[in-house]
């Protein structure tokens, strides 16, 4: 019995894994093991032999189980210690810094729009991006024949054959916003109105998809004279340059009775454009005196109330703004124009702490 504990308690010190360590047990304790098979022979020994046999046995069986026990947590503390040799790090280092995300420049130009305008009194207006040629068209006074409604410029919705349905287009401007609003709040109201809108065309300064923004403002006494400070006020803030000069050329638009073309001041320089500065133009939005018809199609009555609406591209303007030479880079996704153009999240703006970088 002697030789049987030596040959086990050593077989277990020279273990080197677990497996072996499991092999080494069924060898000794196992149903077939050296050990079991001598606790089975205690049934042919006399009384006497089993009192002596039968815990010696035991205590061999102990003995080997606290030996594999023993030898179990040393591989166990022995592995754990060579992984974390392996993966070892110093937490003293300094921490990785986080991919950061950023804001897209139009939803910037945006943001910045709307608070220039909330000074002003204006609240935001949304409508579908979706809607009837009749919102989109007629009850902004454009007539069936203009060339805006043809197939080649506007994006018409799939009709089945035998649906009788208005025509419903992916709105070609914010406009129909205008009457949406006037028709659930009436007037007076001053409302801008900012969004997605969609054409068929597509180059360096044109997209199928742009955002444009929308200002409409109604009263019983509004003129001119309102939209053009209304506009001064806006590029000053904007632009971020104080006395900026416009100029208003007179213009047509089915939907404002008179029209003007708004142009600000602008130079070149060595290839580089600068607001507010110079003697040349740049045109920058279309606005005028909204139509009466577009009033009543609102149901609003033009013998009572007037105002003023505007509408600019969204994307332009912040080309000019912050120096991007091409339309079309706004909506490749490529993280590396993002990291240049974009803004911090964080860096909300406002017309008291600034608006832009």
């Amino acid at each position: 019995m002697d030789d049987l504990r030596n040959k086990y308690i050593d077989l277990i010190a020279t273990a080197s894994d677990e497996a072996t360590l499991e092999d080494v047990r069924l060898s000794a304790l196992g149903k077939k093991g050296e050990v079991a098979l001598k606790m089975r022979e205690l049934g042919k020994m006399s009384p006497e032999e089993r009192k002596t046999a039968g815990p010696a046995l035991n205590a061999l069986k102990d003995e080997i189980n606290s030996a594999l026990a023993a030898k179990k947590e040393a591989l166990a503390d022995a592995a754990l210690d060579a992984r974390l040799a392996g993966e070892w790090l110093d937490v003293t280092l300094p921490g990785r810094p986080r991919p950061q995300g950023s804001i897209h420049p139009v939803s910037q130009v945006i943001e910045e729009v709307t608070a220039i305008f909330a000074d002003m009194g204006f609240s935001v207006a949304e409508g579908p991006q979706i809607d009837t040629d009749w919102y989109n068209f007629d009850a902004l006074n454009i007539p069936g024949h203009h060339p805006a409604r043809a197939e080649m410029d506007t994006f018409y919705m799939h009709r089945d054959e035998g649906d009788n349905r208005p025509p419903h287009v992916l709105r070609t401007h914010t406009s129909p916003v205008q009457i949406r609003h006037m028709e659930k709040h009436g007037a007076p109201c001053r409302i801008i109105a900012p969004g997605r809108v969609y054409r068929a065309d597509y180059d360096q300064t044109h997209t199928p998809m742009f955002h444009q923004v929308e200002g409409l403002a109604i009263d019983r006494d509004i003129s001119m004279a309102n939209l053009k400070w209304v506009l001064e006020e806006f590029f000053a803030a904007f632009f971020e340059v104080d006395g900026i000069k416009t100029r208003f050329r007179a213009s047509h638009f089915p939907f404002t009775e008179p029209s003007a073309e708004v142009d600000i001041q602008c130079s070149w320089e060595d290839g580089q454009l600068r607001i507010g500065e110079g003697d040349g133009w740049l045109e920058v939005l279309g606005s005028g005196m909204v139509h009466p018809k577009v009033l009543s199609a609102a149901g609003v009555d033009p013998a009572e109330w007037q105002g003023f609406a505007f509408g600019m591209g969204i994307d332009r303007i912040a080309m000019l703004k912050y120096g991007i030479p091409d339309l079309r880079a706004f909506f490749d996704s490529d993280l590396r124009w993002l990291r240049h153009y974009g803004f911090a999240s964080l860096d909300v703006p406002t017309l008291h702490g600034g608006l832009s970088r």
